[in-house]
């Protein structure tokens, strides 16, 4: 058989080549202008990505909104786990411990032994690839034991955890299906105060259950329900149950995970909600899946509000801005200049608008990224090129930036008290002092303090925010050290004895 070769002049195939480098290049651009970041290689996961979807009318929807949940209703699922809990035994009547009535009733009237029972957690979870990856919130499957998840189509499936990210409240899940229905990811930073949105989920085990709202707010943070907080606050109704489901949009796109609600001690909706941002969590996800963990970007500096009177005190006009309390030796920020009492105004030539919106920028910046900090010193603005190191487990673990004390309050975290926080804690105007945001069960003080206690006064010392409390907890030292807590409005004085 002959063989036949195609003759192909050297300028077509040149201009062949040509044309395909510049389709890359200019694809390329594209997707570092639609991410914001360089793009390296494929997605982690192979999930479906909207792009750039146009603007949908109201006027389109004649009859309601049957068309946009319809097929987004599918993809959301019923999470259900247990764990094993130890109880501890009632109290006994003191006489039923003497040994003389032990001695003629028997062992059985002895000191109960812990029992063990089961712990059930219901939640809400959402596809997002065919095959079988669901993200849910962390605290639905939270030592969990046996997770199991139901589809809408009736059928049950056993799931295995893939990694969890207790800081964002995020866990993946992955079930053994193939051909299921999923949701395209939408882009949360697109979102704007008023827009339709709808929270899809399990309340209270009822059943799968979509409701409707619109975003209330944008970048919520200092709620104290996560480390790293920048959620979407809707009134659509989500109730318990709802946690670890979807937030769509009128494209049906999925631009929230539905985490946590405030409920004003009512225990359910209060109309208003809270949603962890999809292109967060998409991040999380994505490293969960390739690394099985987090990996954060990491100054080594801890950081604190920039109040009016502190930025009275440096010297600092603009609005925002975060005030570095301490610089950790050795650390990325050391290497690169900063020093304690820096204001750190910018980040990337952007505003900081504030301490945790500088944590949370650093936090999703990949380690052994070269960031420029615009700093401002002396009353003098200058900037500083800091390669970021990654963040230590056992200061992700503590929160990343939260304030913990020596003596016996080691193992107390706190944080400052911002008007935010003074409201949900239901406190007076006015009312000055640190939020304890964290007890370790170990310390001694975890007898005698509560998370959203607020401490006032050390040894008779008032403390308005973070520094001050260091202050005066440094200068206790390690002796006894007596507290003025205000906890839900009224004050008390409380002593911490070292052990």
């Amino acid at each position: 058989m002959k063989s036949s070769h195609l003759h192909i002049p050297r300028w077509v195939a040149t201009l062949v080549v040509i044309t395909a480098v510049i389709a890359g290049g200019i694809l390329a651009i594209g997707l570092k202008n639609w991410t914001g970041r360089d793009v390296f290689g494929a997605p982690k996961l192979a999930v479906n990505v909207a792009r750039d979807p146009a603007p949908v009318p109201l006027g389109n929807f004649t009859n309601g909104f049957a068309s946009v949940l319809k097929p987004a209703l599918p993809a959301v699922v019923n999470i259900h786990s247990s764990k094993v809990v130890k109880t501890k035994p009632q109290q006994m009547m003191p006489f039923f411990n003497d040994p003389m009535f032990r001695q003629f009733f028997g062992p059985q009237f002895g000191p109960e032994q812990p029992q063990s029972e089961r712990e059930q957690s219901l939640g809400s979870g959402v596809i997002i690839t065919s095959d079988g990856t669901i993200v849910t919130n962390n605290h639905v499957i939270d030592g969990a034991t046996d997770i199991k998840v139901d589809l809408a189509d009736k059928r049950e499936f056993k799931a295995r955890l893939i990694g969890t990210d207790a800081n964002t409240d995020i866990a993946v899940l992955k079930i053994d299906a193939t051909n299921l229905p999923t949701l395209t990811l939408g882009d949360s930073s697109k979102l704007r105060v008023g827009d339709v949105i709808f929270a899809i989920g399990d309340p209270f085990g009822v059943g799968e259950t979509a409701t409707m709202g619109i975003v209330s707010a944008t970048g919520r943070n200092n709620l104290g329900i996560e480390n790293y907080e920048d959620f979407i606050q809707t009134d659509a109704a989500i109730n318990p149950g709802n946690s670890g489901g979807a937030m769509i949009d009128l494209h049906g796109d999925l631009i929230g995970i539905n985490t946590a609600i405030l409920t004003g001690g009512g225990g359910g909706n209060q109309g208003i909600g809270f949603a962890i941002p999809i292109n967060m969590a998409h991040s999380v996800m994505d490293q969960i899946v390739t690394h099985g963990k987090v990996v954060r970007g990491y100054l080594g500096i801890q950081i604190q509000e920039l109040t009016p009177d502190l930025a009275k005190q440096f010297g600092v006009n603009e609005r925002g801005g975060a005030l570095v309390g301490q610089v950790e030796p050795d650390t990325p920020a050391a290497k690169a200049g900063l020093k304690r009492g820096d204001v750190i105004v910018t980040l990337n030539g952007q505003p900081v608008a504030s301490d945790r919106d500088l944590r949370l920028r650093i936090s999703q910046t990949a380690p052994g990224t070269t960031v420029k900090v615009g700093v401002s010193r002396d009353g003098k603005v200058q900037d500083f090129n800091v390669t970021l190191g990654e963040l230590p487990e056992k200061v992700a673990q503590a929160g990343g930036g939260n304030e913990s004390g020596p003596g016996g309050l080691q193992g107390v975290e706190v944080q400052n008290l911002t008007p935010d926080l003074a409201q949900q804690l239901q406190l007076p105007a006015g009312t000055k002092g640190v939020v304890v945001s964290e007890v370790d069960p170990s310390s001694p003080a975890a007898s005698e303090l509560n998370r959203g206690d607020v401490i006032q006064e050390v040894n008779h010392k008032p403390v308005s925010n973070v520094e001050e409390y260091k202050q005066a907890i440094a200068a206790a030292g390690n002796q006894p050290v007596l507290l003025l807590v205000n906890r839900g409005g009224g004050t008390q004085y409380v002593v911490i004895e070292p052990h």
